[in-house]
């Protein structure tokens, strides 16, 4: 059976522009995990990525440190969102997503976590501080035993020769990081991003991509649905569901508001 990811993009018309949310497991509430999934679905967001909270979130901005913290202190666990996850398995149609930072993988375990992944319905992983030798020699030939995108992240930064070696060895799609900073919103991307997207759309690299960090209005989505196969939207959704104590149905009403805007 395709991966749900590769499914996603290859039956979808090509001038389909696909919208990606983040939210942290365990925050603002420690059961909320199933209910988010499941009304985001409703609402047609095409893809979920399902944040695992880490003490030492590096590549995010305050408000998903501070999403993290609250989930840690809710007593959120991996091993505890595997289990929200395969509850609901049979109801999720759309691909899920974990992001997370590779210290509480190795915890758990690299085929631990492959394995866990696909008994709970998840199509990827995003691992940003995961090296590329580390993920070409050690998390690569597991995710792939078990039919699991290992989703990598570039940046305005990376060479052309890394992005098309990390284009060559993945599969699934490439998240753009639209900036080298850390992630949270802004009101709109400056000449400088617009020539990394252009620079990169240039490339016609195998896999699509998405462009996350810092998407919150309709001029920011417009730019990266403009050059890429959609936008990857986290700390606007994020404070959002918090100010809505859970609530993703009037999370979503006022996320999908700010983006007319």
């Amino acid at each position: 059976m395709l991966n749900k990811i590769n499914k996603l993009f290859a039956e979808q018309p090509k001038d389909k522009k696909f919208l990606s949310l983040y939210f942290c497991a365990g925050c603002p509430t420690l059961e909320g995990t199933a209910d988010v999934i499941l009304t985001m679905q409703r609402r047609g967001i095409d893809f979920i990525e399902v944040g695992i909270p880490f003490s030492d979130p590096l590549a995010d901005g305050p408000v998903i440190q501070s999403a993290a913290t609250k989930a840690l202190k809710n007593g959120m666990s991996l091993s505890k969102l595997f289990a929200q996850l395969q509850a609901i398995k049979d109801q999720v149609e759309i691909p899920l997503i974990l992001m997370g930072y590779l210290n509480p993988i190795l915890h758990y375990g690299i085929e631990e976590f492959c394995q866990s992944c696909v008994e709970a319905g998840v199509s990827g992983a995003i691992i940003p501080d995961l090296p590329f030798d580390d993920y070409l020699n050690i998390v690569k030939p597991v995710a792939d035993k078990y039919d699991l995108r290992i989703i990598m992240l570039i940046t305005p930064e990376t060479s052309e020769e890394r992005i098309r070696f990390i284009d060559d060895n993945t599969d699934g799609f490439i998240y753009m990081v639209s900036s080298a900073s850390i992630t949270g919103a802004q009101k709109s991307f400056d000449d400088a991003k617009q020539e990394y997207f252009r620079r990169i759309d240039a490339m016609k690299l195998r896999n699509p991509r998405m462009i996350g960090f810092g998407i919150s209005n309709a001029q920011t989505l417009k730019a990266a649905q403009d050059n890429a196969a959609g936008a990857i939207i986290g700390s606007k959704f994020v404070t959002l569901l918090n100010e809505n104590e859970g609530n993703a149905d009037a999370a979503l009403d006022q996320l999908f508001d700010a983006l007319r805007k």
